[in-house]
């Protein structure tokens, strides 16, 4: 098999650019693990440069032909390449609870729900990488104060530190995306666990944006708080002017009021 055809059902767009697959290898930092999966690997160009990192490579990929592909391309692979779907496989049946690393040319139509599995399972995910939409990575490493800022943003925030590496020209694919890419970098806080119910946590902040024009206290009534925590200053203003921190400190007053 020469080439694996891109299937526009599969948002596969392979990348060309032999430096920047180097360059998205390279963001690993290799801290705290010493395996690494890589999501939708297509044709390993970004494979072949873990391959060379003092690191155990596993490859993760739905489509059957690209599968083909990687096992008769990359013997060095062998029994590594797992032919499945990221977000329905338990990943526990490779790694157990070992620590492991994520990295990935994403398919864009499943980017964001790829990072939300990965903050489902941030007890045994020090680090991730990869590219998404440009405005995607944007969003998931913004500040507050901006359209951009939104539930992404504070519920990866408040695990890992995120960092906009650097943009990707549509150009360096086939076929070319509509779309500038961007590559970011998410390495897991050292204290990861919340102060405060991580359930309630996750709720309060979806629970928010997705009334983002009102104040927390229209958008937050479903909490049925108490008249005096209602008349807390915070509850003046709208999801995108918290930071984590305020979130945080949002969820453990809401907490604190049902007890």
């Amino acid at each position: 098999m020469d080439k694996v055809k891109a299937k526009k059902h599969l948002g596969q767009h392979f990348l060309n650019d032999e430096n920047i697959a180097q360059k998205i290898a390279d963001a690993l930092t290799l801290e705290g693990y010493n395996k690494v999966l890589e999501i939708g690997p297509g044709m390993g160009v970004l494979t072949k440069y873990l391959l060379e990192k003092p690191i155990e490579t596993y490859v993760i990929e739905i489509d059957t032909e690209s599968v083909e592909y990687l096992q008769s391309h990359y013997i060095k692979l062998s029994n590594r390449i797992i032919s499945k779907d990221f977000l329905k496989y338990n990943i526990k049946e490779v790694f157990n609870d070992e620590p492991f690393a994520i990295i990935g040319n994403f398919p864009y139509n499943i980017s964001s729900q790829i990072v939300f599995r990965t903050l489902e399972m941030r007890d045994r995910i020090p680090e991730f990488s990869g590219m998404f939409q440009k405005e995607v990575a944007e969003r998931i490493c913004e500040k507050k104060g901006t359209k951009a800022y939104g539930i992404l943003s504070v519920l990866t925030q408040a695990f890992y530190d995120t960092e906009y590496l650097f943009t990707v020209s549509e150009h360096v694919f086939t076929p070319p995306p509509k779309v500038k890419s961007g590559v970011m970098r998410m390495r897991r806080k050292e204290n990861y666990k919340l102060p405060c119910d991580e359930k309630m946590f996750f709720n309060v902040v979806k629970t928010a944006f997705n009334q983002r024009r009102k104040t927390l206290r229209n958008s937050l009534k479903s909490f049925n708080m108490s008249d005096s925590l209602r008349q807390d200053t915070i509850f003046d203003l709208r999801p995108e002017q918290l930071s984590v921190e305020q979130f945080i400190e949002l969820t453990q007053k809401i907490q604190a009021d049902g007890v």
